[in-house]
């Protein structure tokens, strides 16, 4: 549900179940009316006793719907099996990072053969030098049933190591602090933190961000002092609706602490040689001024929506007394082209811009402005500035993948404009990328506006009504799923399945405008234009109505919800992951974790416009007497980002209203959060049940003609 938690793409959530013989009907939730009046608007809520998290009666059901699932998901255990171990067998089992020099080390992370988790290691000065691990989250990891290893830094002498730790699920890390000449762990820890953290350059000082414990939104910084163990309060955000954080420059100036809203940006510096100084503010927070900084000899750049929808960069002189009417445009605004990132350099500034929805990598000369665009052999891509943390570098590393090409690191020459690929990610067995195919299409709207929709498939299989076709959606605040490979994605694939990805309005896929044409009071534009995107892949010819499937998480997971109201006989099947469906009731509990800081994504339904206006697509709220589709909904005890009553809610009222014979499934993890398991290859069991879930469906089509 957060802005700030991307992933690329939501894959479900496993079961818990501890019976050993599935019911064969589903659970029947006890109905308690919970009356809730809002705006002389009354709602009647029969299931809002499920929040009552220490009820015993919550966990047996729970355990109950699991069985249920666990039943249902029986004769599709074999294939779930065997999808799984086929997913593990092209993974690499011993892998490791392109190492990235900093202070004199090149730190990289790396797997051993069964190794679930990163094993963190360094070599001083030279790659032939002896390698040193200096954390191995698998021994962390021994005996817990879920683990999470979070940011991690050494001091800038390479002395002293800094990892974050979340045993639960629930994003909320313990820091741990590590002795590197002597490899002994510190007695001293700090607890219940985000886990953002960076040093300053006196080797003494962390910084770091805590949440409020009840809200879990990020609300203060401290610093703590490794010699004195004594913690200070830096910044204090109080304004509900910012998260604050923690950052570096790269020339390793400044440390940044940053406060953000869904719209707004307010930015502080504190001097790294004098972590004791009190916080400068570079600008004020405005209403709709999203800006970013980077620093750069003694200047700093500002990426900055001020008047310019898709952003401009500004150039302002790096002194004590910064002030607006000092930044100088830079680069000045472009309609067709929206800014993502900047990442500033000795000679170069580094852009990473969207251009017609496709991600793109420009580089700038800083005092010609000369600009080269970074080419790639494919029109439909996804690249992104990876790891440089060093500001004199005379190269750029970035990555670029496509949907049939696996991810490459690759450093390229500023000077030169050479590129030199240093790893291309090995995907195992007799995966051949010439054996599949990459397009992208336009769907028309219901307003006419296009949308774009990327698509993979096998060359071999043939496009036509009864072809099976997955697509994937998501559309919230402003984050893109573009057109990234996927190994684990393969055994859909190699099965027949299509696989689609709608680039639907509430990202910012086309440009900022994109973004804002679908949040607040046209959020809708979302919903309607996955609905478009698939009815134009049943119209071109790629799918047939009986064989077209769907699947979002989280936010996407609210899409599902909106969309099976809207259309529930469009698709076969749906697969909802940690969905975000009782919005009305969610956005007015300002108890409910990270509530008030969605209010500028979705609106506060205190004010009765948004209140309408979202009850009148809320998925909890609309579901009615009529068909819905098979669905298997997954969920996390431990979700500090969408409790896991809402999908709870929300599956007992669909069954309570669905006039069809199909089955809706739910599976709570009772050990994980927002994200499902932790483990590389625990993940992949996670997606091998969800695609095993619509090849059984498909299977039954074919079966029933």
């Amino acid at each position: 549900m957060s802005k700030f938690f991307y992933i690329m793409v939501f894959i479900g959530i496993t079961s818990c179940s501890t019976f050993h013989r599935p019911p064969l009907d589903p659970p029947v939730a006890d109905k308690k009316p919970h009356k809730m009046r809002t705006h002389g608007d009354l709602r009647t809520d029969n299931y809002f006793w499920m929040r009552e998290r220490e009820n015993p009666k919550v966990l047996e059901h729970l355990k109950a719907e699991n069985a249920y699932a666990d039943g249902n998901l029986k004769k599709s255990r074999s294939l779930h099996k065997k999808l799984f171990k086929e997913m593990k067998r092209r993974e690499k089992k011993e892998d490791s990072s392109v190492p990235v020099l900093t202070n004199g080390y090149y730190y990289y992370t790396k797997y051993s053969k069964k190794s679930e988790y990163p094993i963190v290691s360094r070599k001083k000065g030279s790659l032939k030098n002896s390698e040193e691990i200096i954390l191995d989250a698998n021994k962390l990891a021994k005996g817990a049933s879920y683990f999470k290893l979070g940011n991690w830094k050494t001091s800038p002498n390479n002395s002293v190591l800094a990892y974050a730790v979340d045993t639960v699920g629930r994003r909320i890390y313990t820091i741990h602090f590590k002795d590197l000449t002597n490899r002994k762990e510190f007695t001293f820890k700090i607890k219940d933190v985000i886990g953002n953290l960076t040093w300053a350059t006196d080797n003494k000082t962390l910084f770091y961000s805590k949440q409020n414990p009840k809200t879990l939104r990020s609300d203060t910084i401290y610093s703590f002092n490794i010699e004195t163990q004594k913690t200070k309060r830096i910044y204090h955000e109080a304004d509900e609706k910012f998260s604050t954080h923690v950052d570096s420059t790269t020339t390793n100036k400044y440390i940044l602490i940053v406060s953000e809203s869904t719209e707004s940006t307010e930015t502080h510096l504190i001097d790294a040689d004098n972590p004791s100084e009190k916080p400068r503010l570079f600008s004020k927070r405005e209403k709709k001024h999203e800006y970013t900084i980077s620093h750069a000899g003694d200047f700093f750049y500002v990426s900055s929506n001020k008047g310019a929808t898709n952003f401009k960069i500004f150039k302002t002189p790096d002194n004590r007394r910064i002030q607006r009417r000092h930044w100088k445009t830079f680069l000045q605004h472009r309609s067709d082209v929206f800014i993502e990132d900047i990442n500033t350099f000795k000679n170069n500034l580094v852009l990473t811009v969207r251009k017609n929805g496709v991600s793109e990598i420009e580089i700038i000369d800083r005092e010609s402005k000369e600009t080269y665009t970074v080419e790639h052999p494919e029109k439909s891509h996804l690249v992104w500035v990876k790891d440089n943390p060093n500001y004199e570098t005379p190269f750029l590393r970035y990555a670029y993948s496509s949907m049939t090409t696996p991810v490459s690191t690759i450093d390229l020459n500023f000077k030169t404009k050479d590129k030199t690929v240093k790893k291309v990610s090995e995907v195992l067995g007799s995966f051949d990328k010439n054996n599949y195919i990459s397009e992208r299409i336009f769907a028309k709207a219901k307003d006419g506006t296009k949308i774009p929709i990327s698509i993979v498939y096998r060359k071999d299989i043939k496009k036509g009504p009864e072809t099976p076709l997955l697509l994937y959606g998501y559309g919230s605040y402003g984050i893109n799923i573009d057109p990234y490979f996927s190994s684990s994605r393969l055994s859909l694939l190699d099965r027949g399945f299509i696989y689609a990805v709608a680039h639907i309005r509430g990202s910012s896929t086309m440009g900022k405008q994109w973004y804002l044409d679908g949040k607040y009071l046209k959020k809708k534009n979302t919903f309607t234009d996955f609905i478009s995107s698939a009815e134009h892949l049943i119209k071109s010819g790629y799918t047939g109505q009986d064989h077209i499937y769907a699947m979002g998480g989280s936010a996407g997971g609210l899409l599902m919800g909106a969309v099976i109201n809207m259309r529930p006989t469009l698709f076969n099947g749906v697969v909802a992951a940690v969905p975000f469906v009782d919005v009305v009731t969610t956005m007015l509990d300002d108890t409910i974790p990270l509530t008030t800081g969605e209010y500028q994504e979705w609106g506060n339904p205190n004010i009765k416009k948004y209140y309408d206006y979202m009850k009148s697509y809320s998925p909890y709220d609309n579901v009615k007497k009529q068909a819905y589709p098979n669905m298997l909904v997954v969920s996390g005890y431990h979700d500090s980002q969408v409790q896991y009553w809402e999908p709870t809610k929300w599956v007992a009222k669909l069954r309570d209203y669905n006039t069809s014979d199909n089955k809706i499934l739910l599976s709570t993890n009772l050990t994980a959060g927002h994200g499902g398991k932790s483990g590389r290859f625990q993940r992949l069991d996670d997606q091998a049940r969800d695609f095993s879930f619509l090849i059984n469906l498909e299977q039954q089509q074919e079966s029933n003609k």
